[in-house]
């Protein structure tokens, strides 16, 4: 049995050069290793430009949504933050019934937040009556933060995904004091 073994290692030894030398193929080979990285790293790519490109366009609208604020068109047409939301919200990109506006205001900048308010309690999704909606009044400061659930998608395990069902929380944040307005 020994010298069987023996006798096939050298037989596979003597192909192993020519195996080698062999050039057919070789680049199918090489793609077939490299594609996998390769399309996973052009899909990670694509993915965080068009993330990037999400995130400014909620800056943009949050931005908008505080000069609704700040000049007092929201407050003297007395929009609810739906309507708010409606009016602002960048339809290429989002689905504006799933993005909600947390609006605070008060006398100083002290007793207000901007951190991300909660999207989700106990795994289910909070309802824009679930957020704060002060639409303020001349002469106080006040934070306006939109809010959307981005869909991501993993590559090989790894997902940038913080909330449930694959999503990650883009926030837009504009923090002002209120003009005098006529009411």
């Amino acid at each position: 049995m020994l010298k069987n073994s023996t006798q096939n290692l050298w037989r596979r030894a003597r192909v192993l050069p020519r195996f080698c030398r062999a050039q057919n193929g070789a680049t199918a080979v090489e793609f077939a290793l490299i594609a996998p990285v390769f399309l996973a790293t052009l899909l990670a790519v694509f993915q965080t430009c068009i993330f990037m490109f999400a995130q400014a366009a909620i800056q943009n609208a949050a931005n908008e949504a505080a000069r609704l604020f700040l000049t007092g068109q929201a407050q003297n047409q007395g929009l609810s933050a739906t309507q708010v939301v409606t009016q602002v919200c960048p339809t290429a990109l989002f689905t504006c019934s799933k993005m909600f506006i947390a609006v605070q205001s008060a006398a100083s900048a002290a007793s207000l937040s901007t951190a991300a308010p909660a999207m989700y309690n106990n795994g289910q999704a909070i309802a824009q009556a679930g957020y704060t909606y002060d639409p303020g009044t001349p002469g106080q400061v006040m934070v306006v933060q939109l809010v959307y659930a981005w869909p991501v998608i993993g590559v090989f395990g790894f997902t940038p995904a913080n909330l449930p069902n694959g999503a990650t929380e883009l926030m837009g944040v504009s923090a002002f004091r209120v003009e005098p307005y006529q009411g």
